[in-house]
């Protein structure tokens, strides 16, 4: 789960990040108020999940309240990055003197983790990692002992923080640590991370992706999910148990095992070139749980998606074997009833495969296709599509 700046910053506070946490507000009178309550220079930022905000026009500096208003009323009509902005952030603004780039994340590629900072980052960290970059540390962090008082002052020392700065940049290296393994994030960024006048370190901005697999111990994150402006059929996908990502395409996908679907979505992918463009328009991964129950929930919130115009079920049987699947398929049928109303293109392989090719001959149901190879019922699939 990725959260928004206002959210990040109350994770921060949480565990002693020094930052001002701000209103969070959705209409431009409301915006006034705030700056009217926290007095002087305001910024008012846009609040959504992507970057370049500020280059996007959805950071501005207000004066005043009125100022304020306005400025939340231009960037409350913007999209960023096909996002909606929907609410603000009115933060006091800051006399910053230098910015710093520092994270925390999960490196999935060594199988540990990975501080990241820069005394010359900032949000134009990018591009200092291309122009410079040995200014960009990356400091390997042990999982077993983790970031404790002396690895945080080698990593600032590393990094090359001021004399000034030090001891304040050791505290909150440790507090950031914390964020990073008590709520179970796999990404703690500050960007900003800004020298203010007077030599104080604040972070400005704020980026925390949490690890959903965790939530069974943070059931307080749930409220940082925001129901009304989650995707309607990832919502119902949730409700519903599913590992669901909704994409921009034309053929809905079910298959079991994340390997599996990542590779059923690239091979419907090459397949759709020859027949219109057609795509992927989801990644679902039912798992070992083929069941009837379970494939009658994938297909109702795939057909609910009305840019699908054809399904294709791609099952390996192995714990579940494939006539435990076709069954689930035939049930899920017989669940859903008038409502399946695209054609679906099923390919088993595997554990007990004749059975369940068997199983589905006999149902013989008008909207399913049986295809023996992969390749093969992704073309079919494809060509479904397109032709809807």
């Amino acid at each position: 789960m990725d959260l928004m700046e206002y959210q990040a910053k109350e994770l921060f506070a949480k565990h002693g990040v020094a930052g001002a946490l701000g209103k969070t507000v959705q209409t431009p009178e409301d915006a006034r108020a705030a700056a009217e309550e926290i007095g002087g220079v305001v910024v008012v930022k846009a609040q959504v999940k992507a970057g370049g905000r500020g280059k996007a026009g959805g950071v501005k500096v207000a004066k005043t309240p009125e100022e304020a208003e306005e400025a939340a009323r231009a960037i409350l009509d913007l999209e960023i990055k096909g996002l909606p902005v929907n609410r603000v952030l009115v933060v006091p603004g800051a006399s910053i003197e230098e910015e710093y780039y520092f994270s925390f994340l999960l490196d999935r590629s060594n199988r540990s983790y990975l501080c990241i900072a820069s005394v010359e980052g900032g949000v134009e960290i990018e591009e200092v990692a291309k122009t410079n970059p040995d200014a960009v540390k990356k400091i390997p962090i042990d999982a077993g002992t983790g970031v404790d008082e002396a690895k945080a002052t080698a990593i600032v020392d590393e990094a090359g923080f001021p004399a000034e700065l030090r001891d304040q940049a050791i505290q909150m290296v440790q507090q950031l640590w914390t964020v990073f393994v008590e709520e179970d994030a796999t990404l703690v960024e500050v960007n900003p991370l800004a020298r203010l006048t007077g030599d104080k370190l604040e972070a400005l901005d704020g980026k925390v992706s949490l690890d959903e697999n965790a939530g069974f111990r943070h059931p307080e994150h749930a409220a940082f999910e925001i129901r009304e402006e989650a995707d309607p059929l990832e919502a119902k996908a949730k409700d519903k148990g599913l590992n669901y990502v909704k994409l921009d395409g034309q053929v809905g996908i079910i298959g079991n095992g994340a390997g599996l679907v990542m590779s059923t979505l690239d091979v419907v992918a090459y397949a759709g070139e020859k027949h219109g463009g057609v795509k992927p328009a989801n990644f679902l991964d039912i798992g070992g749980g083929a069941n009837a129950k379970v494939m009658a929930d994938g297909l109702d919130v795939i057909l609910n998606d009305e840019q699908v115009k054809s399904v294709f079920v791609n099952v390996f049987g192995g714990i579940t074997a494939c006539d435990e699947v076709a069954n689930g398929i035939v049930g899920a049928l017989e669940i859903l009833g008038d409502k399946e109303s695209k054609p679906l293109v099923v390919r088993l392989d595997g554990n007990n495969v004749e059975e369940g090719r068997r199983i589905l001959n006999e149902a013989n149901h008008p909207m399913v296709t049986m295809v023996d190879t992969m390749d093969g019922a992704a073309d079919k699939a494809a060509e479904l599509a397109n032709g809807a």
